[in-house]
């Protein structure tokens, strides 16, 4: 199965009622994890990485390997660059070959957001990638360095902005924060009711870690085809490699590695099940 858009992918998700993970990985033993999971589960998925996350794993390195590994996959995989702040950074995505990119604009004024995104949008169309906006202010900050509060998405900007940007996704805000919850969110699901049927292509829910399952479910219900899980893959990933540390079942470097791909594997596991991709992949 060939490297694929994020928008066939999401199309299908909508059209049948369930969602894409799309996880965020920072290594190859991430990437092997979460693909394990698809090809086990017969399901499409999203790799991702942000911008935020670059320090650590340099785009022009983790870049090519997220792509190849989509490439060399029995099922459809997308490969994104997510939150996206800089023209220059999601240009040499685009360049590397991701097939979608986000343009993070959220912190703008409205009519600045929409238009950076406009252009995004054009320049995407060039590789023939899609492009995924922001309307709202998703809570907390990818590397959880910042905490921004959560500002929700209001419908009818969520519309406007679409009509400005024709973008091929959209992320909304509706009480969702990034990183780990204090507590369980409440979610506003009003709004996303509100919004669904304003807004002709799907819908994202960012800041995936720690919604509860039944409101994820209900999220797909109303609209949310996309889901980005970042935070709970890093957390599955320590947790596992500690565990296997503290068993006594890493005696080398191999075992570590190991370790560091189930982790992965069993996050996406768990998710692929909730978000009701399994089978999906198959065409």
């Amino acid at each position: 199965m060939p490297l694929t858009k994020m928008s066939p992918l999401l199309a299908k998700a909508r059209n049948e009622k369930y969602a894409v993970g799309s996880f965020s990985v920072a290594n190859m033993e991430m990437v092997l994890g979460v693909l394990k999971a698809v090809e086990e589960t017969k399901s499409p998925a999203i790799i991702q990485i942000a911008e935020v996350r670059l320090k650590q794993s340099p785009l022009e390195l983790i870049g090519p390997l997220m792509v190849a590994a989509a490439k060399n996959c029995s099922m459809p995989v997308a490969v994104h660059f997510d939150h996206g702040k800089t023209k220059e950074k999601i240009q040499q995505a685009l360049d590397i070959g991701f097939t979608s990119v986000m343009f993070d604009g959220s912190h703008l004024p409205f009519e600045e957001n929409a238009a950076v995104t406009s252009g995004i949008k054009k320049t995407a169309s060039l590789y023939n990638a899609d492009c995924e906006g922001e309307i709202g202010c998703v809570g907390g900050s990818e590397d959880g360095s910042e905490d921004i509060a959560v500002n929700c998405t209001s419908p009818e900007q969520a519309k406007e902005f679409y009509e400005k940007t024709c973008v091929d996704a959209l992320a909304v805000a509706i009480g969702n924060a990034h990183g780990n919850y204090k507590q369980a969110p409440k979610l506003r699901f009003d709004i996303l009711e509100k919004t669904a049927p304003l807004v002709k292509v799907p819908l994202v829910l960012h800041g995936g870690t720690g919604i509860l399952p039944d409101d994820f479910r209900k999220c797909i219900s109303l609209g949310i085809n996309k889901i980005n899980i970042a935070t709970a893959t890093f957390d599955s990933v320590q947790a596992n490699v500690r565990k296997c540390y503290t068993e006594g079942a890493i005696n080398g470097y191999y075992d570590l590695q190991a370790a560091e791909v189930e982790g992965a594997y069993l996050n996406a596991m768990k998710h692929i099940e909730i978000f009701g991709c399994a089978g999906k992949g198959i065409q």
